[in-house]
């Protein structure tokens, strides 16, 4: 019998304690820190965007994404993280 192969490896989500928009950066808080991402290390999507686009968010029901509806923009916490040190 064959064994079912999936075709993307199950990854634990990484899901933050609260996310808020600055005008600075996007600044996501963890259980090891808060992390502040400035904008154009997000996304150039958002990078070009204006600040009132910026600003509007929408954070998933579970904390693992985060939502742009007004640029229509789609981000995952795990990615924008990795690899970052907390700030405290």
């Amino acid at each position: 019998m064959k064994e079912k192969r999936t075709r993307y490896p199950k990854q634990t989500p990484v899901m933050a304690k609260r996310i808020f928009a600055r005008r600075t950066g996007l600044l996501i808080e963890m259980e090891d820190g808060k992390y502040l991402i400035p904008w154009e290390e997000c996304s150039a999507r958002l990078a070009t965007a204006k600040q009132y686009e910026r600003l509007h968010i929408r954070v998933s029901l579970m904390n693992i994404g985060i939502h742009w509806p007004l640029i229509d923009e789609d981000l995952a916490v795990g990615p924008l993280v990795k690899g970052r040190k907390a700030e405290g």
